[in-house]
C-alpha cells in the first residue's frame, strides 16, 4: 500500500517506528485501534466465497473515502470481522460503521435479508503500546485457526494474514506474490464491469491490481509497515505462536469497549431500570439494585465495564470483577 510522505512520516511518530527496541521497556503508541463486531449477534455474514470476495472488495472500496485511515490488519469471518486501524478515532470509527452498512445493504441486495446488521454492536479497543499492538495483530490473523477452520493464519484468503514476511519468488508462495497481480484490462467491456463492481469512474487512473475478481489486498492493507512493527521474523513468529485469546480478554473482554454513544447507553439505563425497578432514575435503588442493573445492561448490550459503572451509579474499581 502506496502512503504519502506526510502521512508515513506521522505513522512512524504516533507508532515510533524509527525507535530502538530495548527489552523489558514498554514503547506507546498512538492512533491504533482494534475493531471487531459481535459474532454472536448474528447467524451469518457471508454465505459463500462470492460473498467474502465481495467482502473483500469492499475493504477497498470504503476505504477510498476514508483517506486517514490505514489498515493494518483484519478477518473476514463468516460470523464476524476485526479490523486493526491507525488513523484518528472519529474517522476509523465512521469507516467501520461504514463497512457494516455496506456489508448489510449487500446481505439485503443478494440474499432478501432486509436491515439484518442494522443493531449489530460495533466494538472498539484502545491499542496503546507496542507490545499489545503486535498482540492484536495477531490474534486477528490468528482467527480462522483458532476457531477450528482448516487454515493457518497466513494461508486465511479472507484476511491480511497472506501479506506479512512471505518470501516472494517460491513455489510455496501465493501467486499474486511469485507474479504482481495484474492491472485491470484495458478492454473497455472489462473496464465498464470492473467500474460497475467496484464502483469507482475512471479505470484507466483509478482501478486496483486484480487476482481474478479479487482486489489484491496489498493494495489497501499497510503490510509494510506491519513488517516493520515486528521487525524481524523472529518476532512476528514469536507473536503468532504465543498469542492467546486470554491476551485480549484481559483488556476487558474480547473488545474492551462498545462504539456506542454515551446518551444512547443512558436512554438503555433508562429503559432496564424502569422495567426492573419501577423508576428510571437510580439515586434510589440499593447497591445490590444498582448491580443488578449493571449487569443486565452488560448482558444485553455488551458495553464496556467503565460505561455500565458510570451509567449505573457504580464505582468502577469496586465492581469491575463483578462483571
Amino acid at each position: 500500500m502506496k502512503l504519502n510522505e506526510k502521512l508515513l512520516r506521522r505513522i512512524e511518530s504516533d507508532l515510533r517506528l524509527n525507535e530502538l527496541f530495548v527489552r523489558g521497556q514498554e514503547i506507546p503508541v498512538k492512533n491504533c485501534w482494534h475493531f471487531s463486531t459481535d459474532g454472536k449477534s448474528v447467524d451469518i455474514l457471508f454465505y459463500d466465497e462470492e460473498d467474502f470476495i465481495a467482502g473483500m472488495n469492499r475493504i477497498y472500496i470504503t476505504l477510498r473515502d476514508f483517506p486517514g485511515v490505514v489498515i493494518l490488519a483484519f478477518c473476514l469471518m463468516d460470523t464476524h470481522i476485526h479490523f486493526i486501524l491507525y488513523g484518528p478515532f472519529d474517522a476509523c470509527n465512521r469507516f467501520m460503521h461504514e463497512f457494516v452498512r455496506k456489508t448489510s445493504h449487500h446481505i439485503s441486495r443478494r440474499h432478501g435479508e432486509r436491515h439484518k446488521l442494522e443493531n449489530v454492536p460495533i466494538d472498539h479497543q484502545v491499542i496503546d503500546d507496542q507490545r499489545y499492538l503486535k498482540t492484536a495483530i495477531c490474534y486477528t490473523v490468528k482467527n480462522p485457526p483458532v476457531a477450528g477452520m482448516p487454515y493457518m493464519g497466513w494461508d486465511y484468503p479472507w484476511s491480511s494474514g497472506p501479506l506479512y514476511f512471505r518470501t516472494k519468488g517460491t513455489w510455496c508462495s501465493p501467486v499474486f506474490l511469485s507474479q504482481p497481480p495484474a492491472p485491470a484490462s484495458d478492454n473497455d467491456i472489462q473496464d465498464r464491469k470492473l467500474r460497475e463492481q467496484l464502483q469507482y469512474r475512471n479505470a484507466t487512473s483509478e482501478a486496483p491490481r486484480m487476482s481474478g475478481n479479487l482486489v489484491y489486498p496489498g493494495d489497501y492493507v499497510a503490510w509494510e509497515l506491519v513488517e516493520r512493527i515486528f521487525k524481524t521474523f523472529k518476532s512476528y513468529n514469536y507473536f503468532m505462536c504465543f498469542t492467546k485469546e486470554e491476551d485480549v480478554d484481559s483488556r476487558g473482554g474480547s473488545i474492551s469497549r462498545l462504539s456506542i454513544p454515551l446518551q444512547e447507553m443512558r436512554q438503555h439505563k433508562n429503559e432496564v431500570c424502569l422495567e426492573l425497578f419501577g423508576t428510571e432514575s437510580t439515586r434510589t435503588l440499593t447497591t445490590e439494585q444498582r448491580l443488578k442493573l449493571a449487569k443486565v445492561l452488560r448482558s444485553r448490550y455488551n458495553s464496556s465495564s467503565k460505561q455500565i459503572a458510570r451509567v449505573s451509579g457504580l464505582v468502577y474499581d469496586e465492581i469491575k470483577d463483578r462483571l
